[in-house]
């Protein structure tokens, strides 16, 4: 049975600590936040014990996740991994990309999973738009929030892109060779819009808008490859693939050209695809447990938030 801490039981700690509580596989040993009472009253919430000395559990843990600010990653995650224990990270892996380096490279020395919260990857319509995805050529992504005062110590690029590149970079298996990026502050002093266009080595292309000053959210990501357009929004959840029927090229340019009446139905077949209703936070924090304890490889390694982390960094050195 894996024994699991967590560290920072604040907005997201507080998920972490109702899923661990519930999760099979794993003891939730317990909760640590710099601020006492919080650890005390979050505790007490889900049953287990508040330790108010981050020493102490680690000493009677094998594995934590980190749910703290991000400043805080390479400071709290470094003290773990040094004292044994596999950690989860909440997203972006570190401040910045050396830290981020240290704590891959400092899970490797030691033989320790690093695994980071990129929740993305665990939602449904996701999941479902991965079997059928195949060499994309084109991705479009709109990532749309409203405004709220969390998370603005960091732009927008850190706060929500973040979640979309790493999405871009698990799915084109094929190198960056350029990122072009426009941004502006609006409503906070970091970057508030921003929109980036990634190039990869195998000719594909992806565009993708951030922004948490909308006045609706938005969650939707295309992709465009040769045999079909596949769709996915994350926040209903939903995922549809649009395929073309198999029309001669004749009556396609009849229809096409307006010479023979015809509509999109009389060209293209499209599908919802089947999603499950397994909770993301649930998956992403079972395939930690997995992964800890020796069953399989984590599905956001180490490297996979560092990668992304990379290329956000990259974004907001382009904005200036």
């Amino acid at each position: 049975m894996l024994r699991v801490g967590i560290v920072g039981v604040g907005h997201l700690g507080r998920f972490h600590t109702r899923v661990y509580s519930e999760l099979g596989g794993c003891e939730l040993v317990g909760v640590h936040d710099s601020d006492a009472a919080r650890a005390d009253e979050i505790a007490v919430e889900y049953g287990t014990t508040a330790v108010h000395d981050l020493g102490e559990l680690l000493g009677s843990v094998d594995a934590v996740s980190i749910a703290t600010p991000t400043v805080s990653h390479h400071e709290v995650a470094s003290r773990c991994l040094e004292a044994g224990a596999h950690v989860f990270i909440e997203k972006p892996v570190a401040k910045t990309v050396d830290e981020a380096r240290e704590i891959v490279d400092l899970g490797r020395e030691r033989g320790l999973v690093v695994q980071v919260g990129h929740i993305e990857r665990f939602n449904p319509a996701v999941r479902a738009a991965m079997a059928v995805l195949d060499a994309p050529k084109f991705i479009e992504v709109h990532r749309l929030g409203v405004f709220v005062p969390r998370g603005t110590d960091v732009a927008v690029v850190l706060d929500l892109m973040i979640h979309d590149i790493d999405l871009i970079l698990g799915t084109v298996d094929s190198d960056v060779t350029s990122i072009e990026a426009v941004g502006i502050p609006v409503l906070s002093p970091s970057i508030d819009i921003a929109n980036a266009r990634l190039s990869f080595a195998d000719g594909c292309v992806a565009n993708i808008t951030a922004s948490r000053v909308s006045r609706e959210k938005v969650r939707k990501i295309r992709f465009f490859q040769s045999d079909a357009y596949v769709t996915v929004d994350t926040l209903k959840p939903r995922a549809q693939v649009f395929r073309r029927k198999e029309v001669p090229e004749a009556r396609l340019r009849q229809i096409a050209s307006g010479e023979i009446e015809g509509g999109l139905e009389d060209v293209v077949d499209y599908e919802d695809l089947p999603l499950d209703s397994q909770d993301s936070l649930e998956l992403e924090l079972g395939a930690f447990v997995d992964a800890a304890s020796g069953r399989s490889a984590p599905l956001v390694s180490g490297e996979d938030g560092l990668r992304a982390l990379e290329v956000a960094m990259e974004i907001l050195r382009q904005i200036g």
